[in-house]
């Protein structure tokens, strides 16, 4: 107590005179370098400062500066001695500011000056290397230091292992804590992250996986970023049960999960299709109050798509892009990958167009998956501009060089195409089997042999297709073209190539065979075919015929060369099958069967049929195609003889070939045909289906034979064959015909008791058949009970409406309907505006009549000499001819074949007001452009007749008895007149 009074220290850490000098000396900082000297300032304080005290003085200081000149002023005084403890301090404060050079000369001082440096002054000394990343120095002076056999603390070793991990130096920074532990330091929880983390980043699995385990033995509760490396590290190695293994770990350690960690755990979710635990890690995460970032809200995006959520995840796009967080390239292209999935490229398109407005990078990848929205949008333009930009990045991928050359092929472009692939090969670009099996393709196709062969060159030269069966088949067919396969042959031939390592052995065994290609084979067949080369495609198709799908593939091939419509190629691949012994494919055989018939070469198609004929037993397909080819050329009776051939030899009948039958038996109009197939259907109780029944009824039904057509209806029923909507439909047409109208209702009600789902042409035809038989009210009270049962009437029911009340002579409910009509949506046609004028003309409404018909043109649909007549005829029956004169000219104003029934009405209306001068005029301005009629002829002999021109009324009658045309003797001038 004496000592600290004596000191004056009055509560101060220190005595006034130290608190004067630190601050002084810290107040040199405000003056520039050299304007002081520090021999003049420390004057007052010589003698006065203990040793101990300078090197307080000396540690408080916070500048580098200002303990250099102290430091050189402290040397000077009596109290001075060299020690570790001072140069350490100099060393500190240096290593902090990165002064190394510094720190560098003060080390060399110290040991100049005969101080041995201790643990505290080389861990300065490391840690100022570390800090600043002078690793090489930093190395090079600890292997001094263990060369004196200093062992640095813990807390350095940490500081140098960081540093080195911070520049990714892992090998050297784990060199060093093997040297660590070598040493006998123990490291803390820090050492350990950082590692691990070192033998994370170098890919070093099992080591990272000691250390943490070693780490958890020494006491240490590992952090969560060391759990979320773990993790990823297991997810990137595919450890999955492993990665979830430590989540499970770390979560019952009460840590809660970082963003990364979820994010990895969500990715390896997304990648195993695990989607129900990515939902259940949402729900956790929300619970945890772990805030998604844009790169989980990408992962969920991608997730809701692979489950075709394709709504919720553009609603959380757009949720994102509310709250700002959309910057990220992968946030769009995830959202882009979406709208593929969804076939909505237009959308993909436009969120890319959207990152590239807010000028955000695109990577190699973006350009991979633009480049595949324009070939999906067959956007030729575009997808070549976008090409050229992907190859600024290196190099293109072979899933865009597929996408660009199938562009190619799809959109006709052959040219582009091989000059495409000409560009790849000379680029070295690296193709993958699926490519190189594109590229085949297309050569194939296009019969280019060299180009074949030099590229499965090419190919073989690549350890990437060492094993590739595809291109072993292509070797095969090239080298082994002279070792033809037989079919008896039981011994191992072995294929002469120049590599061994590509040796192919073929023999008979279906082990052998099973391992070629088929594709390949089809391929070259298609090739060989082309180049017309007989030896070879005979040879590849034996091969491929003693594979296991071989005859499916030979199918196949021909129905390809029908679908491109070369008939001489698949009828020659067809006869070349069959000469092998093998019967091709019944799906093969009918598909070339039904081009012939398509062409009209139905000689064609027998000569296929025949040549499968006598194998047949009940190759539906096949009698089916060939009874189609034989009505497509207009050989109906032909097709009637395959059938009853069928009948004969027992061959089973599908029903769609007698339903076809029929149909074309009805169309042809020949209905006794079509009643006998019928009938021998029913002899012969083969089986039919709905479709057929459906058939036999309406063939019945436009035959006229409505009795037939009910009792077919009656056999369905007892056969136990549902009967459809259409079924019914026709039904009620059958007994609708018959006037059988209860029948029809019956029907109708069977119809709907069944629970059956009545559809709008139902309705319709009830309504109708009510309209036909005036039954008005019940035809409203079913159109609105059709509406009732949310059937939208459409024009065909409007128009049946609208002529029942036209019938009746109700034109407000016709006109009403009318605008109802309109109002739907529903756009009239010539026959509602038919229907609306014989309406008004019924009430005499001639104006509004004429409005219509006015109105049908503004419309853009031209009224037919119907609509005119119609009206015409009315007016001229009514006396009101001026009318009917103007409604004439309009009707035949624009016409080069004027029409009989308009030219009738105008003379008739003539005649019946005596109206004869008018009335000779016409029919002398007519007479050279109609056909001879009855009543016009007659009508003229009475005219000329009232005139006292007998020559031409004599002329007219001996024209006419000659041409056989009868004259009307009961014609007669103003009897409308006389009566009015």
């Amino acid at each position: 107590m004496v000592q600290y009074l004596k000191d004056d220290r009055d509560g101060h850490l220190y005595g006034k005179h130290v608190v004067a000098a630190i601050r002084i000396v810290r107040n040199l900082a405000r003056k520039p370098q050299g304007s002081y000297n520090m021999r003049e300032v420390m004057g007052s304080f010589v003698t006065k400062l203990t040793f101990r005290e300078m090197c307080i003085v000396l540690r408080e200081q916070k500048g580098w500066r200002q303990v250099h000149d102290f430091f050189g002023w402290m040397k000077t005084q009596l109290q001075y001695r060299p020690s570790v403890i001072v140069y350490t301090l100099v060393l500190r404060k240096y290593g902090e500011v990165g002064k190394i050079k510094l720190a560098e000369q003060i080390f060399l001082e110290m040991l100049e000056a005969g101080c041995e440096p201790d643990e505290v002054a080389c861990g300065t000394m490391l840690c100022a290397y570390a800090r600043w990343g002078r690793h090489k120095a930093m190395l090079s002076f600890y292997s001094a230091v263990q060369e004196r056999r200093i062992i640095p603390s813990v807390a350095v070793f940490n500081f140098m292992i960081s540093s080195l991990q911070k520049k990714s130096l892992h090998e050297k920074g784990l060199h060093l804590w093997q040297e660590m532990k070598d040493a006998g330091v123990d490291p803390t929880r820090f050492t350990y992250t950082i590692v691990i983390c070192s033998y994370a980043k170098e890919g070093l699995v099992e080591k990272a996986f000691e250390a943490f385990n070693e780490m958890k033995k020494s006491g240490f509760v590992p952090e969560e970023v060391t759990y979320s490396l773990l993790i990823s590290l297991n997810a990137k190695h595919g450890n999955r049960d492993e990665s979830l293994n430590l989540y499970s770990e770390m979560r019952c350690q009460g840590i809660v999960p970082s963003n990364y960690t979820c994010a990895t755990l969500l990715t390896l979710y997304y990648r195993n299709r695990d989607y129900s635990k990515a939902l259940l890690l949402l729900s956790e995460m929300e619970t945890c109050k772990v805030v998604a970032d844009e790169v989980i809200y990408g992962i969920i995006i991608r997730i809701y798509g692979k489950l075709g959520l394709y709504d919720d995840a553009q609603k959380t796009f757009n949720d994102i892009e509310k709250l700002g967080l959309v910057n990220d390239e992968k946030t769009y292209v995830a959202m882009a990958q979406v709208h593929m999935s969804a076939g909505s490229v237009e959308k993909a398109l436009n969120v890319l167009e959207i990152m590239r407005s807010r000028n955000i990078w695109f990577s190699r990848f973006s350009y991979i998956i633009l480049l595949h929205c324009y070939c999906m949008k067959e956007d030729l333009t575009s997808a070549e501009v976008t090409f050229q930009a992907l190859l600024k990045t290196g190099l293109p991928d072979a899933a865009s060089c597929k996408d660009m050359l199938n562009l190619y092929v799809r959109l006709g472009f052959i040219e582009k195409a091989k000059a495409f692939i000409v560009h790849l090969r000379k680029d070295l670009v690296q193709f993958d089997e699926e490519l190189y099996m594109n590229v085949m393709k297309l050569y194939c196709k296009e019969g280019m042999l060299a180009d074949t062969e030099e590229l499965t060159e090419e190919m073989r030269k690549s350890p990437l297709f060492k094993d590739s069966k595809f291109l072993q088949t292509l070797s095969l067919a090239k080298y082994g073209e002279s070792r033809i396969i037989e079919n008896g042959d039981k011994s191992s031939n072995v294929i002469d190539q120049p590599d061994a390592n590509m040796l192919v052995k073929v023999d008979n065994s279906s082990d052998a065979l099973d391992q070629l290609n088929t594709t390949a084979l089809e391929m070259l067949l298609s090739l060989y075919m082309g180049e017309s080369d007989a030896s070879k495609t005979d040879y590849i198709l034996k091969v491929l015929l003693q594979s296991a799908r071989g005859l499916s593939v030979a199918g196949k091939l021909i129905r390809k060369f029908v679908q491109e419509g070369d008939a001489s190629k698949a009828q020659c691949l067809h006869e070349q099958v069959i000469k092998l012994g093998y019967r091709p494919a019944d799906a093969a055989t009918a598909s070339l069967i039904d081009l012939y018939g398509r062409l009209q070469q139905l000689q064609r198609a027998y000569e296929v049929f025949a040549s499968v004929a006598e194998s047949l037993t009940s190759a539906k397909p096949i009698y089916r195609y060939m009874i189609n080819a034989c009505l497509k050329c207009g050989n109906s009776d032909e097709a009637v003889v395959l059938f009853k051939g069928m009948i004969k030899k027992r061959i089973n009948i599908d029903a769609v070939t007698i339903s076809i039958l029929v149909n074309a038996m009805t169309s042809y109009g020949k209905h006794q045909e079509s009643e006998n197939i019928i009938q021998i259907t029913f002899q012969e109780k083969l089986e039919l289906d709905t479709v057929a029944y459906n058939t036999f009824i309406k063939a019945m039904l436009e035959a006229g034979k409505l009795h037939f057509a009910s009792r077919i209806f009656e056999r369905m029923l007892s056969s136990g064959v549902t009967p459809s909507i259409q079924t019914y439909n026709t039904m009620i047409s059958v007994y609708g015909r018959g006037r059988k109208l209860d029948k029809a209702v019956e029907m109708f009600n069977v119809a709907r008791s069944l629970n059956v789902s009545l559809d709008e042409k139902a309705y319709a035809n009830m309504i109708s058949y009510y309209g036909k038989a005036g039954r008005s009210q019940e035809a409203s009270l079913l159109f609105i009970k059709m509406q009732e049962e949310g059937i939208k009437p459409g024009e065909v029911t409007y128009n049946i409406m609208i002529n029942m009340y036209a019938s009746v002579g109700l034109d407000h409910e016709a006109e009403k309907l009318f605008q109802a009509m309109l109002k739907d949506g529903c756009s009239p046609d010539s026959f509602t505006y038919l229907a609306l004028i014989r309406t008004f003309i019924a009430n005499q409404k001639f104006s509004k009549a004429e409005e219509t018909i006015n109105t049908m043109q503004k419309e853009g649909i031209c009224p037919s000499y119907a609509h005119f007549n119609y009206l015409l005829s009315a007016l001229a029956k009514e006396g009101r001819i001026r009318d009917a004169e103007r409604i004439y000219r309009e009707c035949t104003r624009d016409s080069s074949t004027p029409d009989l029934a308009c030219h009738r009405s105008m003379l008739r209306g003539y005649m019946d007001y005596g109206h004869v001068t008018e009335a000779i005029s016409l029919y002398e301005r007519i007479s050279e452009s109609v056909e001879p009629d009855k009543f016009v002829l007659s009508a003229a002999v009475h005219l000329y007749k009232n005139i006292g021109d007998e020559l031409k009324a004599g002329s007219l009658l001996d024209s006419m008895s000659r041409m056989g045309i009868p004259f009307l003797n009961t014609l007669g001038i103003g009897s409308k007149m006389k009566a009015a």
